[in-house]
């Protein structure tokens, strides 16, 4: 059986909440109305009496020898004329003289007279004659002796029919509010409707624990920035990779230094703190998606990779190079050239053997050996002469091998693109060690050369020196650059995260 969605049960219970508010409502204002019309009926009874009682003519009837003739007319009259259902003039003891029944003249009044007596004038509810009714009995005063006692009031019955009138008006009241209130309520739920797309509070509640789940679990950072630039949904691994704090929803992502970061539509690499980041942005409905990938280790590990590859470069190249020698030997025996088929063979063997000789035996580090050495056969290839300095000395001090890879990779990229001779010199020393990189072209002096973008290339998509200054900054180094010299400097304590 399919559940009521969300907008269904708010629905119902929006119109019972609204039934039961009217109900109560309307409850309310009839106790209110019954009683108002009971202290309304009281009211006009007591001021009926009070006038009658008051009449010269009514004192001036009750000397007659026969007050009914004269006060039964009277009375009948003003009850006509005033509403009220009765009104009794009566001797002290309670004898009538008038009544709305003249078979009732002459008999007793049913009711209270005790404090009517007294001078003073009263209201009660009572059952007489004409069934139970509001009234009020005040004494007719002859000076300070009570004469006679008059009585007005007005029936319960009547007073139901008077209240049966507002109920009659109170249901139409009621029943344009109830049809007002339930379109209003059907507006709002189906609005509802749309907006949860038909699904109930389980599916609802399912669909945010699902979403909560992944959203947290998930290992790539996850942004959503609203269409004004407001960041509206942000990840645990989006606020540990970009360093937001714990209110940065909400916020503009100017506010929080993410403008350049989140600038790009498309895949770009960017360096936040000391993190290497890959930042995809996407726009949709609701403004831009953005994912956020860390790419640190994979940056570290693809410089080792460049160098080893670098490396087997190398050796393709020198085997490559070391055939076409070969061929050139064998030709020179077979000719019967033995001394220059000698002669060539040793030479290339010595030059080779060189080379490898003076980057071993200065670097003793393995990974930045086969660095190097990769290097200057790229260098080769491209026409530029890379020099490994002749006082060029390095043993294995502990440092991280693929940050000394970063960090000299990227110097002599950077070298190789600009100038045509390359010199590389790698010292220790019991302070520290030096790295440096010089050329012969045209060199630099800009601060911003070790942030992330510059390029002398124009395009804005430089990163390697800005790799070189995160990689000092986590061994604890600095940089000096004096034109196209690149000096590095690196303590030989434990590297600094």
């Amino acid at each position: 059986m399919r559940r009521w969605s969300l907008a269904g049960q708010m629905l119902v219970l929006q119109l019972l909440v609204l039934a039961v508010a009217v109900a109560g409502g309307a409850v309310l204002s009839l106790v209110q109305a019954h009683d108002l019309l009971t202290h309304e009926a009281r009211g006009k009874a007591k001021a009926v009496a009070v006038s009658v009682a008051a009449s010269p003519d009514v004192l001036d009837a009750l000397g007659d020898p026969n007050p009914t003739a004269r006060l039964q007319p009277f009375a009948e009259q003003v009850r006509l004329q005033t509403g009220v259902d009765f009104i009794t003039i009566m001797k002290p003891d309670g004898t009538r003289y008038t009544h709305p029944n003249p078979a009732e003249i002459g008999r007793r009044f049913l009711g209270h007279t005790g404090d009517a007596l007294a001078g003073r004038t009263f209201t009660e509810t009572y059952t007489g004659t004409l069934g139970p009714s509001e009234r009020a009995v005040t004494p007719v005063m002859d000076g300070g002796r009570v004469r006679g006692l008059v009585s007005a009031g007005i029936t319960i019955e009547k007073i139901s029919a008077m209240l049966r009138d507002q109920v009659a008006w109170g249901g139409l009241v009621v029943a344009l509010a109830l049809s007002v209130g339930a379109a209003g309520t059907w507006l709002v739920t189906a609005r509802l409707r749309r907006q949860t797309h038909g699904l109930g509070p389980v599916e609802l509640g399912r669909i945010h624990a699902h979403h909560d789940a992944v959203l947290h679990a998930v290992r790539e950072g996850l942004l959503l920035v609203g269409t004004d630039g407001t960041l509206t949904l942000c990840n645990d691994a989006a606020r540990s990779l970009l360093g937001l704090p714990a209110d940065a929803e909400g916020r503009h992502v100017a506010e929080l230094g993410l403008a350049d970061v989140l600038a790009d539509d498309d895949e770009r690499i960017h360096l936040v703190g000391e993190r290497v980041l890959a930042v995809n942005s996407a726009a949709s409905k609701l403004g831009t998606v953005v994912t956020v990938r860390d790419h640190t280790e994979l940056q570290a590990l693809a410089g080792q990779l460049d160098a080893e590859r670098g490396f087997a470069d190398s050796l393709r190249s020198a085997a490559h190079e070391a055939a076409n020698r070969l061929h050139t030997v064998i030709t020179l025996v077979e000719l019967g050239r033995t001394e220059q088929a000698v002669a060539l063979g040793t030479a290339e063997l010595r030059a080779a053997q060189e080379l490898t000789d003076r980057v071993v035996g200065a670097v003793r580090e393995p990974v930045l050996a086969a660095l190097l050495l990769g290097k200057s056969a790229e260098a080769a290839e491209r026409g530029v002469e890379l020099v490994i300095s002749q006082d060029s000395e390095l043993d294995d001090l502990g440092l991280d091998p693929r940050e000394l890879v970063t960090i000299v990779g990227n110097l002599i990229d950077n070298a190789i693109d600009a100038a045509g001779r390359v010199e590389v010199r790698l010292a220790a020393d019991p302070e520290g060690v030096t790295i440096q990189v010089a050329d012969d072209g045209p060199g630099l002096n800009d601060p911003a050369a070790f942030a992330k973008g510059w390029t002398t290339k124009g395009d804005g998509h430089g990163l390697g020196l800005a790799l070189v200054g995160q990689a000092v900054r986590r061994l604890g180094g600095a940089i000096d650059v004096a034109g196209s010299v690149f000096t590095v400097r690196l303590p030989t304590r434990e590297p600094v995260r």
